[in-house]
């Protein structure tokens, strides 16, 4: 009778693991697969380099760049159909020939270029695991509409939070006959800046430099992505629903090009035009700042600059010319501070 009892236990443990396991294996998209692989290479080759096994480094980190294209090819249909946003699928096009062409530079010798994998291969240990792990993501997208919520009620709204599309306390809850179009917003994960973050996040660790230079740039770099961001989220979610771009000239281009509704126009125009253009030229402020405190990723930044126009840049040099100081020197002797 125990026995019987034992595997009946037993069958039953076993149906529910194999539930939770075919439920998260449906959950895994292919973008998520060809990104984890493509990161998996990226370390692997960073470990071969380490170990001087130079060829099967750029073997391996060659490969791996050519997978991190298809990932970004991947993300075509949701910036173009789903996000609806010009810039990110120009970017995510553009990504694939030129993470091949980073990777054809790699397997023919380039090993500057492993500098530049290690700063990709962190920026996705950072996002990934925000990306593909639920609690996580929910959490962070969760606190980043209380926060949100907070910047709103500083400024005299106070519309309350309930639960998005996403299936997260994540909507602000604006009573559609109190705004102008009807219409509210809801955070989800490229609104937390969690992006930008991995990306200086990657630059950083990428380099040889100080510990305390390196948390010093750090801590600038989030600090500052998350005012900024925090800003950004409070002018969309007041932006849309009180119709601050209702304009027949905005209206038309919207309905026109967009396939947009009509009182869709306001939350287009804050969050695809305006805000997205404004994060281009923060990210290029926030660089300019952390280079200020760690001139050393003017290396990875060099190297990503030779696979898009195929020129060699000294950025040391430029920047010398640029504010009057000897930024190259500091780099290469950057001493204890």
């Amino acid at each position: 009778m125990s026995s019987t009892r034992s595997l009946a236990l037993d069958a039953g443990a076993f149906v529910a693991t194999s539930s939770v396991l075919s439920g998260f294996l449906t959950s895994v998209s292919v973008s998520d697969v060809l990104a984890w692989v493509s990161i998996a290479g990226f370390l692997a080759a960073l470990v071969f380099s380490w170990q001087r096994r130079s060829d099967l480094a750029r073997y391996v980190g060659s490969g791996s760049w050519i997978l991190f294209g298809l990932f970004w090819l991947t993300m075509v249909p949701y910036y173009y159909t789903d996000a609806q946003s010009p810039i990110q699928t120009v970017l995510s096009l553009v990504a694939l020939p030129l993470c091949a062409y980073t990777g054809y530079l790699l397997y023919n010798g380039r090993l500057s270029l492993l500098t530049l994998t290690k700063a990709v291969a962190v920026m996705g240990l950072i996002y990934l695991p925000v990306e593909t792990i639920p609690f996580v993501r929910q959490w962070l997208i969760e606190t980043t509409a209380t926060q949100a919520h907070f910047g709103m009620e500083l400024l005299g709204y106070s519309p309350g939070i309930n639960e998005g599309a996403n299936g997260y306390q994540s909507r602000f809850d604006f009573d559609p006959n109190e705004t102008v179009t009807g219409r509210t917003t809801y955070i989800v994960l490229a609104c937390t800046g969690i992006g930008s973050m991995a990306i200086f996040g990657g630059l950083i660790a990428s380099v040889k430099a100080p510990l305390k230079r390196k948390a010093s740039a750090f801590v600038l770099a989030v600090g500052v992505i998350w005012f900024l961001n925090f800003l950004r989220n409070v002018f969309i979610a007041l932006a849309s629903p009180y119709g601050w771009f209702q304009y027949d000239a905005l209206i038309y281009i919207t309905t026109t090009f967009m396939g947009a509704p009509e009182n869709r126009t306001s939350f287009l125009v804050a969050h695809n035009f305006i805000a997205q253009s404004l994060s281009i030229v923060a990210l290029v402020g926030i660089t300019y700042m952390v280079i200020k405190i760690l001139p050393e990723i003017l290396g990875p930044l060099e190297e990503a600059l030779f696979v898009i126009t195929g020129t060699e840049y000294d950025l040391y040099d430029a920047l010398a010319d640029l504010d009057g100081a000897p930024v190259g020197e500091e780099a290469v002797n950057p001493g204890d501070d």
